[in-house]
């Protein structure tokens, strides 16, 4: 994969984001890892949620899918605030699908590229070794 200068790499999964910006020009990949930013959780006090059958979610995953969640609305919103032109995310599947919920129009004009690897604790160059093979 080919990331443009100032392109911004999302690394997730159930429970960690991390931000990264490729300082490098095409076609080198050299990403600077951001500081950490503040989410807000989607349902913070939404109150319990009811769990009758063994179909229901536990609450790792619903903890999981919050989480998602809140990450999907901040990339929202940096979209929305011209904070970048491009993004690539990079998640787990069942996170990735998560996302893809709540991804908004703005966003999604923004996104040049998903990948479906759960890469949230591995070290920076592991995420760049990825993404030049994509």
């Amino acid at each position: 994969m080919i990331l443009a200068n100032g392109t911004i790499v999302a690394v997730t999964d159930g429970a960690k984001l991390r931000l990264f910006r490729n300082k490098s020009p095409e076609p080198r990949i050299d990403l600077v890892e951001l500081p950490e930013p503040v989410l807000h959780s989607a349902n913070t006090g939404s109150g319990g949620r009811h769990h009758s059958s063994t179909a229901n979610p536990d609450d790792s995953r619903l903890r999981e899918d919050d989480f998602a969640a809140a990450v999907a609305a901040y990339l929202n919103r940096e979209a929305l605030t011209e904070a970048f032109t491009h993004v690539v995310v990079i998640a787990d599947p069942r996170t990735l699908g998560e996302l893809r919920k709540h991804f908004q129009a703005s966003l999604k004009a923004k996104l040049v590229g998903e990948l479906t690897k759960d890469l949230a604790k591995h070290p920076v160059e592991a995420i760049e070794n990825t993404l030049a093979a994509a």
